[in-house]
């Protein structure tokens, strides 16, 4: 795993597109075709912007699919996150195809349909972020991670629900569902690469909880730090509770303002 320091949101942003720009090039010039799943949030709308200006992407050989939705919102609502990945992604590129979440079907026949399409399409790039209560997904703690099912119905805790309420997707508490359908933590663990974009400061004692501390369902993200190619890319805000001996300068690479620490 390497952990990515920039010096701004934007600077962390454009390092992880050009992160996954090039494992996407790579699997394409590999394999002819790629398979992505992507997340949405606040979090990764620098991301996204940088990753659609990135050159010579082959996005007609690109299938997608969506990390996770809320069962019963419309995708008319603003909260959507159908509607967020159609305005912000995939109406600005070609698609090969994408796969949404329909949180409007029946849970448990759409869990199935999903899981049948991302077994017949294993993930090359995971990109994903990690929440203020570490969640990955809406694999909320304490997540399940034993379930091999791709796609699961989860509850959301109330710090999840709340954060959409702090993000301004929804005006109060009482107003953010309850449910949703989220990729399943083994399933995000099975991607082939991961490009974890995680800035702010809101996140900062998430991601050292997860950098740190046990690996343990209580902290979900702290899983990531088993997987063999996981690129965990922070702003000095949302590193900054790491300890002194995981910082460093980006004296070391200037070039893509950025500097990596194995782990």
């Amino acid at each position: 795993m390497r952990i990515i320091i920039s010096e701004t949101k934007r600077e962390a942003s454009q390092a992880a597109a050009r992160e996954g720009a090039y494992l996407l090039r790579r699997t394409i010039d590999d394999r002819g075709a790629a398979n992505i799943v992507v997340a949405t949030g606040l979090g990764q709308l620098d991301m996204y912007e940088a990753l659609l200006k990135e050159p010579g992407i082959d996005w007609t050989k690109v299938v997608g699919f969506h990390l996770d939705e809320y069962i019963g919102l419309p995708p008319s609502h603003r909260a959507s996150f159908r509607l967020y990945l159609a305005q912000r992604f995939v109406s600005k590129v070609p698609l090969g195809a994408f796969h949404y979440v329909d949180g409007n079907a029946s849970p448990v026949e759409e869990c199935r349909r999903l899981s049948g399409l991302v077994m017949a399409h294993p993930i090359d790039v995971a990109f994903i972020g990690i929440g203020e209560n570490g969640h990955l997904a809406f694999n909320d703690p304490p997540a399940d991670f034993e379930t091999s099912d791709p796609f699961i119905i989860v509850q959301m805790d109330d710090a999840c629900r709340q954060q959409q309420v702090n993000e301004g997707w929804f005006r109060q508490l009482d107003e953010v569902p309850t449910r949703a359908i989220s990729m399943s933590i083994r399933q995000i663990m099975a991607s082939k690469a991961i490009v974890c974009t995680t800035p702010d400061a809101r996140k900062a004692e998430a991601v050292q909880k997860a950098m740190s501390g046990p690996v343990t369902p209580d902290v979900p993200a702290s899983i990531l730090r088993q997987h063999a190619e996981v690129g965990i890319y922070l702003d000095r805000f949302s590193a900054g509770l790491l300890s002194p001996g995981r910082l460093w300068s980006s004296e070391a690479d200037r070039t893509a303002q950025r500097c990596a620490l194995q782990l």
